[in-house]
This record gives structure tokens, sequence and C-alpha cells, in this order.
């Protein structure tokens, strides 16, 4: 999609869950990955093509929606060891800073906010295109990554291996792919 002329994508979105993910990647036992995702979030994008400066993001993701296809250890994620979602039930997602890096290539900085901590977070984006669907709804598709280190948001929760190591990786890989609507 190179080239893509961006001003006629200026305005605002919203972020359609049902065909958007907000996953993540994290290491168990030393020696596989776990993914998981949330199943309820809300957010909305401003953009302006002329100016991707000036672009901005928005994303409310509810905590008990996680989804790691294991009920058990899903409730563990959601319990006091982890992100105590009684407490604390929506993490939270605000842009600071987009800049256009070239080619279909951004980066949005902003704050995200777990378990009442807010810390900055820098997320590359491949800007994946923009179509009419069917219904005559604008769309534009976002696939993005980042990694955080779980421990900076006061998630420490862990076991030792009899083998070395820990249970849980400090690190999590995360990553989306959004679509979003154009509003009328």
């Amino acid at each position: 999609m190179a080239n893509t002329d961006l001003t006629a994508l200026t305005g605002d979105y919203t972020i359609d869950a049902a065909h958007s993910t907000i996953g993540f990647t994290v290491r168990h036992a030393m020696v596989t990955n776990v993914k998981g995702k949330f199943v309820d979030f809300s957010g909305s994008l401003h953009l302006d093509g002329s100016d991707p400066s000036a672009s901005t993001a928005s994303i409310d993701v509810k905590m008990d929606s996680i989804d790691t296809g294991s009920a058990d250890r899903d409730g563990h994620l959601k319990s006091a060891d982890f992100f105590k979602t009684d407490e604390f039930p929506t993490m939270t997602f605000r842009s600071t800073k987009a800049e256009a890096l070239g080619d279909e290539d951004y980066r949005i900085t902003g704050d995200l906010t777990i378990l009442g901590t807010t810390k900055p977070l820098t997320i590359d984006l491949e800007f994946n295109g923009a179509a009419k669907d069917p219904f005559g709804n604008e769309r534009v598709g976002f696939e993005g990554k980042a990694e955080i280190k779980r421990s900076e948001w006061g998630l420490t929760w862990n076991a030792a291996l009899e083998t070395g190591g820990v249970l849980i990786s400090d690190k999590i890989k995360l990553n989306f792919d959004i679509s979003a609507i154009k509003n009328a």
C-alpha cells in the first residue's frame, strides 16, 4: 500500500472490537509461549492524514475479558496475584505522540495504565490499508507490536522452577490487529 493518500482518511474512527484483536504472548516455564487476548475492549482513533503527528488513539480494555484458552489460568490472572480485576477492572492506553516512520510504518507512544500504575508504552504500527466494506463503512486497519516488562506495572507474581529460572517471563509481547470504522 505504498504511497497511499492519507489525507482522505482524516477523521474520527471507532475501533471495531469484533474485527480487532488485542493479544499477548508470554514465555511459560522457560520452554514455551502462552498466548492470550482480551475479548472486551473499546477505543477510538483520530487520524490526521496531512499531519500524522496530530493523530491520537484511546483504548479501554476490560480486564475480566482475558482469555488464554484455560479457565483456571484466566481465573488466576484475574486474581490478586495478577490483575486484581475486582479493584482494577480496566486497563487503558492514551496516546501522547504519533509519528510517521516512512512507507506504511508509524509509531505511537502513550500512557498505559495497569493496576493503577501509568507508564509510557511505544507501539510500532503498520498501516494495513483502507477500504469501504459491503455495508458502506469506511475502514482502516493497523497491525502493531510492543514489549513491556510486567514488573514495571507491579505484576510480579512468579514461581521458581526446580531446574532454575521462573514460571513466567517478565517480558510480555503485545500484539494488535485493529480495524476501525470512520464515524459518520
